[in-house]
């Protein structure tokens, strides 16, 4: 009942506000025509030669607000007028033509206006004057200043019309930014401040707000509802969007459209980095310091080295707490049957509030009910740019390894599983900040199921397992490797992704001593690394061929380190027994003997595959023949020369 209750109310409010909007407009139009009328008189008095008396002066409602904000004088408003009039009025036009000759068209110019209106002065054409340094008028072509025609511009005459509207100049650039749906509370306590910072006109210098953290969706709707609070429209605009050549104009067109609307501008400047450096930063600052009214910055970090005064807000992601109530809010009846899920769902994604709306409307749209999945999906979308996300295939039963190692990741994985039980329900994270990230390290030589562990892990915990290539992130230059890093944990944090970074050794090396400067910089970067796994709330693997190669001091910071041993002949054998799908058709195989070749899984799997493809070529199921010819290839290929004892035996079987 409360809610029809509301939503009438909300009916009648806008029905009132559109009555009073729609009496205002003719108001101001009936007082603008008698304000013509007024311009028509005394040009047709000029004309006849007897100007007579002026009449007073009629300030329809707009015009009254125009003089008021850019403190037009008298003349000025009748100037402006006057340039208005011969748009408006076909009349007008055509006696501001007769009045001077013909010579410069319908446009009146400063010398008629300085002959037949009222308290004329010289510096209202002035550069520095509100008519041309607000560009409310643009003077023409013409032989000198007092012969030049004068035309308003095109936004200053839709207002006079009681139109309201972006100017057109901005408009290509910028987009409006609205209010769609409720905030959390987190975030509206943010709006509200800012609302509180938009009504406080007249203050000098108008401030800068940064609104810092988070995600850019959040942080435009905090804005936007903050904007709808204190009654004043917001625009968006990209950063890289803004013209190199034009900033001045730009940022004097801005500064009018707060005069004129009270329009917020809305700078997103994600694709900055924050630092001073490059040409892209030193483009917004230079905007910023020469726009003279308040502008919001979002971005993930405060950007440095702008000269003016800045209040810095952080956005936050929504609480645990806030993001299971806006679950239950946009899933309304349905979260009822979901508890345990939403649970879940919490403690696994570390979603914005847009996230959330997005998955929700997701699921909705696609009939999908697995809200994991859909959340899986909306997360992928930043990480798959970074890194490159591995399918997992591989269950516990293809995972041949000692028990130990197998109780170990069955370790790893119920950390994962538990961890916000254990840090947040049971207190750890109270305890202590420091080390609440899971990372792990496995050891082994090449083939020996690092990888494959990693795979099973993420299919046992329904999460998406990506393979950073170190190779592509350490970067030469200095400071940029750490760059690198954070946009992957950063893009990781929303869905807890299993990160793994493979091949390890040549970052995670024994600490060199320090003998230069970029000696002091690697190993920054490996300490960087370390301290973004121990903060990271998802899973993070290193793989390293030698434990040996790493500094202890390293070792100290990682939470599991699984060593992969080669494979015995027991565990050989096992991994032959598994290596074939069921549908491949085999014959005559015997695992025992095929456990001979001295070869970790991963060499085993690559001579599986390729008596696999022998076999088909022949139409034959696979043999102990095709198994000898691929295990040729691949000791051949690791340089590795096979035992007589391995070859006869194979040899025994294809006869």
């Amino acid at each position: 009942m409360s809610d029809t209750v509301t939503a009438s109310s909300r009916r009648q409010e806008t029905s009132e506000k559109t009555d009073a909007q729609r009496d205002f407009l003719l108001d101001n139009q009936r007082a603008l025509v008698a304000a013509l009328e007024r311009l028509r008189v005394i040009l047709q008095a000029y004309l006849s030669g007897q100007p007579g008396n002026v009449a007073p002066a009629i300030e329809p409602p707009m015009l009254a607000s125009l003089r008021a904000t850019f403190g037009l004088t008298a003349f000025e408003r009748d100037l402006l007028l006057l340039a208005a009039g011969v748009e408006m009025d076909s009349e007008i036009g055509n006696l501001c033509a007769q009045a001077q000759g013909g010579a410069t068209g319908i446009q009146p110019t400063f010398g008629l206006a300085l002959s037949m209106l009222p308290d004329g002065h010289w510096s209202a054409l002035a550069p520095t004057g509100p008519l041309r340094s607000w560009r409310l008028l643009e003077v023409g072509p013409g032989p000198s200043l007092i012969h030049s025609p004068l035309q308003i511009d095109e936004r200053i005459l839709h207002f006079l019309a009681g139109l309201q509207h972006l100017d057109e100049r901005l408009a290509c650039y910028a987009l409006p930014a609205d209010a769609h749906v409720d905030l959390v509370p987190s975030h509206r306590r943010l709006a509200e401040h800012l609302a509180g910072l938009c009504q406080q006109e007249g203050s000098d210098p108008s401030p800068v707000v940064a609104l810092c953290g988070g995600v850019p969706a959040d942080r435009r709707l905090i804005a936007a509802v903050a904007c709808d609070l204190a009654s004043r429209p917001l625009w968006r605009l990209a950063s890289g969007d803004l013209p190199a050549g034009e900033l001045d104009r730009m940022a004097r067109l801005w500064e009018r459209e707060q005069a004129l609307a009270g329009s917020i501008l809305l700078l997103e400047c994600d694709e900055l980095d924050g630092s001073r450096g490059s040409s892209a930063n030193g483009l917004v600052r230079r905007f910023i310091e020469r726009a003279g009214f308040t502008v919001f910055v979002s971005s993930k970090d405060r950007l440095l080295g702008i000269q003016r005064p800045m209040v810095v807000l952080e956005a936050q992601k929504p609480s645990r707490t806030e993001q299971r109530s806006l679950w239950q809010q946009v899933l309304g009846p349905a979260a009822g049957s979901l508890n345990g899920q939403l649970d879940g769902l919490v403690a696994q994604f570390d979603l914005s509030a847009h996230a959330i709306h997005s998955a929700a409307q997701l699921g909705v749209s696609t009939g999908e009910d697995d809200l994991w999945q859909v959340c899986r999906q909306q997360t992928r979308l930043r990480l798959d740019d970074l890194a490159q996300r591995v399918a997992p295939a591989a269950g516990w039963k293809d995972l041949v390894l000692p028990r130990g190692q197998l109780l170990l990741l069955r370790e790893i994985a119920a950390a994962v599983r538990q961890r916000t039980q254990v840090y947040d329900v049971w207190g750890f994270a109270r305890k202590s900040s420091r080390g609440l990230g899971i990372s792990a390290l496995f050891v082994g030589t090449s083939g020996t199921g690092k990888t494959m562990a990693a795979e099973v892990l993420a299919q046992e915990l329904q999460l998406d397992l990506y393979c950073i290539d170190l190779s592509q992130v350490v970067s030469k230059y200095i400071g940029e490797t750490e760059k690198n890093l954070r946009r992957v944990f950063d893009a990781a944090e929303e869905s807890g992704a299993i990160l793994l970074f493979d091949e390890a050794d040549a970052l995670f090396g024994k600490r060199s001593e320090v003998k230069d400067s970029h000696d002091r910089y690697a190993n920054i970067e490996v300490s960087y690394l370390l301290q973004r796994m121990e903060a990271y709330r998802g899973l993070a693997i290193l793989t390293s061929n030698m434990k040996s190669a790493l500094d202890p001091a390293f070792m100290r910071r990682l939470r599991f380190v699984v060593q992969f041993p080669f494979p015995d002949s027991h565990h050989r054998a096992e991994i032959w027994r598994g290596v074939f799908p069921q549908e491949t058709p085999t014959e005559g195989l015997q695992p025992k003997k095929l456990a001979r070749l001295n070869l970790a899984g991963g060499n085993i799997r690559n001579i599986a595959l390729g008596a696999a493809f022998l076999a088909a070529d022949q139409g034959q199921p696979v043999r102990a023949g095709h198994i000898l010819r691929a295990a040729r290839a691949e000791y051949a290929k690791l340089e590795k020369p096979m035992s007589e004892l391995d070859r006869l035996g194979l040899e025994q079987d294809d006869d």
